[in-house]
């Protein structure tokens, strides 16, 4: 059983922030979440996806306008 916790940022997805009480578990929760967003960012058609680590075990996964359609880019919060 996961203990991922996925909170979406707004009723039109754009962002999710995710919250994992192992590691094991950070590849799948990241996956399923931008799955989740290719298909906002297909209707959008200008942004891509940025995953962005913002501590351990905490990450966040949007929709980026800086980011080319069609790429998804990894970044870790200063």
């Amino acid at each position: 059983m996961s203990s991922a916790i996925m909170e979406s940022q707004t009723s039109n997805v754009r962002s999710i922030r995710l919250t994992f009480s192992t590691a094991e578990e950070v590849h799948d929760g990241l996956e399923s979440a931008v799955q989740e967003l290719i298909e906002a960012a297909v209707e959008d058609g200008n942004c891509g996806i940025r995953v962005t680590r913002l501590e351990p075990g905490a990450y966040t996964v949007a929709l980026d306008d800086s980011v080319p359609f069609g790429e998804t880019y990894e970044d870790i919060a200063a």
